[in-house]
């Protein structure tokens, strides 16, 4: 992957300020970010919790806002470490891609600000933990991430390289233009409507198609600026594989809950990012009428 390219000046770096908070669960506007399942993960690891719970817990939040009006301060500047400026790249890329694509459909692309933190930080959907990986908040339009968790994918779940980590903010970004679009809005008001069991398979839809708008960045990308290298493509299924519900309910139980699933199996995972890549197309990032398997 190309690391030439411009900075974004949509980052708020908050790294320096340290955890923020009270270190309460993320209220995550209904929306769990990426890493969410890995949560689960580290419960039943570490603590002993039924993954189940705590899936179950996450895709039931509520879109309240956070109680605190603490003010944040963020670095203006792009971030000058190795990977805060990947990732600056990266947003660029997704920024100048995008709104090219929403060009094409007559509309108006909003970029989203991407806020680096560590530990803990305040949101307009609750207090974000590095623990629930990253994620969108749809009520202020921003990605957060707590950089660790690249080391936890490349590490722990065996997913290198630095497209790994692309694919991760292009699937928030995919979220981000889900917002654009009035899907989130749509998919909300019917999950207030819909059994737990329901509002999970409704959840898996959302975030394969998020997988698949990853898929259109990266097509959309690499056609508009060469952007991807050999082996790009690999790395982003395999980072897409190990994050899929299956595979992480087996490393942490030994079996698999299906009804619990919120963001799809690995094979899912794939397929439709593979699928956005191929064509390029959003209508072909259909997840809500296509059969997700």
């Amino acid at each position: 992957m190309r690391e030439d390219g411009r900075e974004s000046t949509n980052i708020e770096d908050r790294r320096a300020e340290g955890p923020t908070g009270d270190g309460g669960p993320l209220i995550g506007g209904r929306h769990i970010g990426i890493g969410a399942v890995l949560v689960a993960l580290a419960a039943s690891y570490f603590l002993g919790v039924d993954p189940r719970v705590v899936l179950g817990l996450m895709s039931g939040t509520s879109t309240s806002a956070p109680a605190t009006s603490q003010r944040v301060t963020a670095q203006a500047a792009p971030p000058t470490d190795a990977l805060g400026h990947l990732v600056s790249v990266i947003l660029a890329n997704t920024e100048d891609t995008w709104s090219a694509i929403f060009q094409q459909m007559g509309r108006q692309y909003h970029d989203p600000k991407l806020v680096l933190f560590t530990g803990s930080t305040p949101t307009a959907c609750g207090l974000g933990r590095a623990a629930a990986g990253p994620f969108y908040c749809p009520n202020d339009e921003k990605v957060y991430t707590d950089l660790s968790f690249y080391r936890l994918l490349r590490e722990r779940f065996h997913a290198p390289g630095d497209f790994a980590q692309a694919y991760v903010i292009a699937h928030e970004i995919g979220h981000h233009v889900q917002n654009l679009l009035g899907t989130m809005a749509k998919v909300n008001s019917l999950r207030n409507r819909l059994s737990e069991a329901q509002a999970n398979q409704l959840s898996v839809r959302v975030e394969l198609q998020a997988d698949c708008y990853a898929g259109v960045w990266a097509h959309d990308s690499d056609q508009m600026h060469r952007f991807l290298e050999q082996g790009d493509l690999e790395s982003a299924l395999r980072a897409a594989a190990a994050i899929g519900d299956d595979t992480l309910q087996k490393q942490a139980q030994g079996y698999m809950v299906p009804e619990t699933f919120t963001h799809g199996t690995s094979a899912q995972r794939t397929r439709w990012f593979r699928s956005g890549f191929n064509s390029g197309k959003l209508q072909d990032c259909d997840t809500f009428r296509a059969e997700p398997s």
